[in-house]
């Protein structure tokens, strides 16, 4: 018999799941639960991030092995962040019998923006790379860091 005849109507729910799944892959959505304005970008993005605050400073680490740092811009404009650069290829010399069939590794050109909290200060960015990680610390502005204000007595 014929499989198309084989299936049932609750099948197409399947179908419609499956290509919705595909679609998310597609555009990038597959794997985003994060719901706030400053998300850090989609699932597979080059180089991952790993963004997190504390109360000195934000701290952002690029997972960018195989670059040469010296090929790494960092700049913030606006309020933005953003790391970009350029991962070569490897290279195949002396492997023309070789054909590739799998080539997981990403490579080329890239640029990734980070939105910084309003009270970031972007004149004392430092970046840093090591072992194929880029640190990159925003320190707070000191009006924004909490203080203790001394009452005084007047008598």
């Amino acid at each position: 018999m014929y499989a198309s005849l084989l299936r049932t109507p609750g099948d197409w729910f399947a179908d419609f799941e499956q290509l919705q799944d595909r679609l998310d892959e597609m555009l990038g959505l597959r794997g985003s639960t994060t719901s706030s304005i400053r998300a850090i970008g989609r699932a597979g993005a080059f180089p991952a991030l790993n963004v997190g605050t504390g109360p000195e400073a934000v701290e952002i680490y690029a997972l960018a092995a195989g670059i040469d740092p010296k090929s790494i811009d960092v700049s913030v404009e606006k309020g933005l962040l953003a790391i970009a650069g350029e991962r070569q290829p490897l290279s195949s010399k002396g492997s023309e019998e070789r054909s590739v069939y799998a080539n997981e590794r990403f490579s080329g050109r890239f640029r990734r923006v980070v939105a910084l909290p309003d009270d970031a200060d972007p004149a004392r960015v430092e970046a840093s790379y090591r072992n194929g990680v880029l640190k990159i610390v925003v320190p707070k502005r000191e009006s924004s860091k909490p203080r203790q204000i001394q009452v005084k007595s007047e008598a």
